[in-house]
């Protein structure tokens, strides 16, 4: 019997809302989940403020995502994403971004110039 974390997609037609839920492996994508522990919307939204960037809603109970993985629950790519980025889980693949941190690696390489004899 294997447990996944994964998304159960839900909203309406381009307009859509994930519950992140924990189900059977074999089961439909939308069907009846053993427990709904957070919701996610892809669709960003902008700040109430009217400044910054805007943001993708993220709502998760942490400390039963920390259950389930604690007893073998895997979690889908998108939601080991999610929660990556919540701390509970390293990431999957390595992030661009960590590239920056050598400079060396960020610069593009300029061309070597002949000394002419």
């Amino acid at each position: 019997m294997v447990v996944r974390i994964r998304l159960a997609r839900f909203g309406k037609c381009h307009q859509p809302l994930y519950n992140i839920v924990i189900a059977q492996a074999r089961t439909a994508r939308d069907s009846k989940p053993i427990e709904v522990i957070g919701t996610y919307d892809p669709i960003p939204k902008p700040p109430a403020d009217g400044v910054g960037k805007p943001f993708k809603h993220i709502q998760l109970d942490i400390s039963r995502a920390k259950y389930w993985l604690g007893v073998g629950a895997q979690a889908s790519d998108p939601v080991w994403r999610l929660l990556s980025l919540a701390g509970l889980l390293e990431p999957k693949w390595p992030v661009a971004r960590l590239a920056t941190k050598n400079k060396e690696a960020a610069r593009p390489k300029e061309p070597k110039l002949k000394a002419k004899a």
